[in-house]
């Protein structure tokens, strides 16, 4: 005697939708964290970004000398961006520098500043942080930058110097 299944249409196939389930959840974990990481890093650039404008602000103020104002410009900078977790602030790096206005060289160490225009001087500062790979060790390290940094220059009041 023969038996006949008489299985209702569809009942084949009771775990598809947990295997379609389980890769729609994949994609769409995978977007949310990427979504939540480059948050992060443009949060942490934004911050390093204000971090090195408050310090150029900072070297505007009166100073009695060039060497001053950097260090007031330094300070301010390294105050603003202490925020970073323990592991990026031992990667942090805060440079100000005083230049000639005008050039990338900044080698001088106490250039000609003055109020003539050829001797216009500007306070560059600039917060970086390497080693930002440690924070999401989950994700592509294609994906995340090895160094994030924020930069700014005012120029110097010649008249004040």
């Amino acid at each position: 005697m023969q038996t006949r299944n008489h299985a209702k249409p569809g009942h084949a196939q009771h775990g598809v939708y947990a295997i379609e389930f389980a890769f729609v959840f994949l994609i769409i974990f995978a977007l949310l964290y990427a979504v939540i990481c480059y948050g992060f890093l443009l949060t942490m650039r934004m911050s390093l970004q204000n971090a090195a404008e408050d310090g150029a602000r900072a070297g505007l103020r009166y100073q009695s000398n060039l060497e001053a104002r950097k260090t007031k410009a330094n300070d301010i900078a390294v105050e603003r961006s202490d925020w970073l977790p323990a592991g990026l602030k031992a990667n942090r790096n805060v440079e100000a520098r005083i230049c000639l206005a005008g050039t990338d060289d900044c080698s001088q160490a106490a250039p000609p500043c003055g109020p003539e225009w050829n001797n216009r001087c500007q306070v560059v500062v600039t917060v970086a942080v390497s080693g930002i790979d440690t924070l999401f060790p989950a994700f592509p390290s294609f994906a995340v930058p090895a160094r994030i940094a924020g930069q700014a220059s005012m120029l110097l009041d010649g008249r004040s110097l």
